[in-house]
């Protein structure tokens, strides 16, 4: 029988960094052990986002990044173990999501890259990754996962709750308490105002949305911005930097004259709308909505979530256990554990695929 110690772990479309959460499954609720974050230097994180676009020599450059991130995950995890004095023995599995470069489950592919062979022999601990292939093969989208996480921790007998989770890519579970689940991905979230801070305020991101405060939302921009076909998509569906990247942005800002500050705080209304859209034509009787992800913390954001969303009452996923910053990472534990475990993990109602299937390719220590 497995143990019930998972290590799950997370870098997503924000490419701020690797979070860590090791997590205990003795009970039917998962518990949160402990935590670590390790950012992303500098360069990995330039070498990643170049990574976005076709280049030349692309299968080597994107190997070696693979390499490089297996041994930060690995750094990651081996310092979690050791402040918290803990052997990798104890360890059940590492659940592993790894880093997304191309994602078209239109064409039948989707590409996290890591390592995980290496990064079992870099931890001495089996992993599990690649979670998404399967489902596209099923004829789903891959994406997003998290929704069966989701309806197994925070599902509620007489609540319909809503959990947001701002990440690059702003996602949405709506878990209903008849017990219909419905997931996919709103739009862009943090990923466009973190690019646009960096390319014009200097900042990797913009604390408390501060900066793009100081702007007023451009009717015109985001009126042409919601125009996107994407977002009148029905779900299932799912996106990313395939997508919504510095050249989509590029191909909107044709306004002369616009102040940096301005399309900051309209690239911000740009993720509350499409967010607050998605709940409102997909989801009826919504009673609360949790956040999560990066966003949370993105003060502006959170307000102009607020005020779309009238009396539907508004917190972060805190209240319900499991941290803002730390819930990706701990459903990716719970992903490894119903691999190891034999037990199916995706939602067809979410990801439209054929049927339930057990995902995620295990590489034994």
């Amino acid at each position: 029988m497995a143990g019930t110690l998972f290590i799950g772990l997370m870098s997503g479309t924000s490419l701020d960094g690797v979070d860590v959460a090791l997590v205990d499954f003795k009970t039917q609720h998962p518990q949160v052990v402990t935590t670590h974050f390790l950012a992303f230097p500098a360069d990995l994180r330039a070498q990643i986002l170049a990574l976005q676009h076709p280049s030349t020599n692309e299968l080597e450059i994107t190997c070696q990044i693979g390499n490089q991130l297996a041994h930060l995950y690995a750094a990651a995890v081996n310092v979690l173990l050791e402040v918290n004095q803990i052997s990798a023995q104890n360890i059940t599995a590492i659940g592993c999501h790894g880093q997304t470069i191309r994602h078209r489950p239109e064409l039948g592919f989707t590409l996290q890259i890591g390592n995980n062979a290496l990064l079992a022999e870099l931890t001495n601990i089996t992993v599990v990754g690649d979670f998404r292939s399967r489902d596209i093969a099923a004829g789903g989208q891959g994406a997003p996962l998290v929704p069966a996480f989701h309806q197994a921790i925070f599902a509620h007998p007489q609540k319909n709750r809503m959990i947001v989770n701002i990440g690059g890519i702003a996602n949405i579970t709506f878990l209903a308490k008849t017990g219909q689940v419905l997931g996919f991905d709103s739009g862009p979230g943090n990923m466009l105002i973190d690019s646009w801070t960096k390319l014009r305020h200097g900042k990797d991101y913009d604390a408390n949305g501060a900066w793009a405060a100081t702007g007023i939302v451009l009717d015109s921009l985001l009126f042409d911005m919601l125009a996107e076909p994407y977002f009148a998509l029905p779900p299932p569906k799912s996106t990313g930097r395939d997508l919504f990247n510095d050249n989509w942005l590029k191909r909107h800002l044709l306004y002369p004259h616009l102040r940096s500050q301005d399309v900051a705080r309209t690239l911000v209304e740009l993720t509350a709308q499409t967010i607050v859209d998605a709940i409102f034509k997909t989801c009826h009787h919504v009673d609360e909505v949790y956040l999560c992800g990066g966003g949370a913390h993105n003060a502006l954001l959170v307000d102009s979530l607020k005020a779309k969303l009238g009396n539907i009452p508004l917190a972060n996923t805190d209240a319900l256990g499991v941290g803002v910053d730390w819930l990706e990472a701990v459903a990716f534990a719970w992903l490894a554990q119903q691999t190891i475990t034999g037990k199916t993990s995706n939602l067809p109602e979410v990801t439209g695929a054929a049927g339930t299937r057990i995902l995620g390719a295990i590489y034994p220590n």
